[in-house]
């Protein structure tokens, strides 16, 4: 008996291997992902900007880090005097500007140099809904909670996304020609803007990855790894999904991370990978006893 609708996913041209170095941008599903990673002995560097939703803000960022152009796009909140970046997470957030200025500065510069030699740069895609300064019309990717009056909200279109990505990834084969680029579009609902409208976003981003994966410049560099499918379609069942009913809840990811083991590893890698979870979940273990071993 058939209990499920598997997702099938076609082999890609490259697999993973343990001394690859790993760049995750993107939703917090990318630190998910990257959690998973590093727990498994992968040298990984995950959302050093923060989370980013939006497949341009992604790529905002991506440009910074070749260009290595620094950050000019800040404010002071007047309410509580602290200086936010509207390209960054507010982790970043400093009670002042050249204190801000020189963490996302630093984030860039280290990152810039991590993605000359990264092997694989994975992404993950959260919405194409993103929000404009009215006064400028600056794309910003985190609103720091300032007043919705000031923001304009738009949709992305497929054709906006692939015409930003197009250009970014040829910009990437001259910086890194060796780096193999996994697409996902994360499975996170975003149930702000409602769940109609959060289909929609859905499935422009499905389009914009397929046009890329499968446009005539990917040559086997690009792949599709389908989280989205996999919770959808395989864990139909609201067990699979957190108290707040959008994010997955730890079996899921557990799952989807077994599914992307299982699509970019070799049993070899896979083993190698249980091994070191295995040593990882070791220097967590917390003794009672003083002296004690085990």
């Amino acid at each position: 008996m058939q209990l499920q609708t598997p997702v099938e996913i076609p082999k890609p041209s490259f697999q993973i291997l343990h001394g690859d170095k790993l760049l995750l941008l993107g939703s917090c599903f990318a630190d998910e992902m990257g959690s998973k990673l590093t727990e498994s002995g992968f040298q990984v560097v995950s959302n050093p900007f923060g989370t980013l939703y939006n497949p341009v803000s992604i790529a905002v960022m991506l440009l910074r880090c070749i260009s290595e152009k620094t950050c000019t796009e800040v404010f002071q909140d007047t309410a509580t005097g602290i200086w936010h970046s509207w390209l960054h997470h507010s982790r970043f957030s400093a009670t002042t500007q050249d204190e801000l200025l020189q963490g996302v500065d630093a984030a860039t510069r280290c990152t810039a140099d991590y993605l000359r030699k990264a092997n694989v740069l994975m992404v993950t895609f959260g919405t194409a809904i993103i929000y404009r300064l009215k006064e400028t019309g600056m794309l910003v990717a985190n609103c720091h909670k300032q007043p919705d009056n000031l923001f304009q909200r738009e949709r992305l279109t497929a054709y906006d996304i692939v015409d930003q990505w197009q250009m970014l990834l040829h910009l990437l084969a001259s910086v890194n020609p060796e780096l193999k680029i996994i697409f996902t579009v994360s499975p996170i609902r975003h149930k702000r803007d409602g769940l109609h409208l959060n289909q929609i976003s859905k499935g422009i981003l499905l389009q914009a990855v397929e046009e890329m994966v499968n446009g005539p410049s990917s040559d086997g560099h690009y792949s599709y790894f389908p989280s989205y499918e996999i919770l959808l379609d395989e864990l139909r069942d609201y067990r699979f999904y957190a108290d707040d009913m959008v994010h997955p809840s730890p079996l899921a990811v557990e799952y989807i991370w077994q599914r992307f083991l299982q699509t970019y590893m070799s049993p070899q890698t896979i083993e190698q990978c249980r091994q070191n979870l295995k040593k990882w979940k070791q220097t967590q273990h917390r003794t009672i006893i003083p002296n004690a071993t085990t």
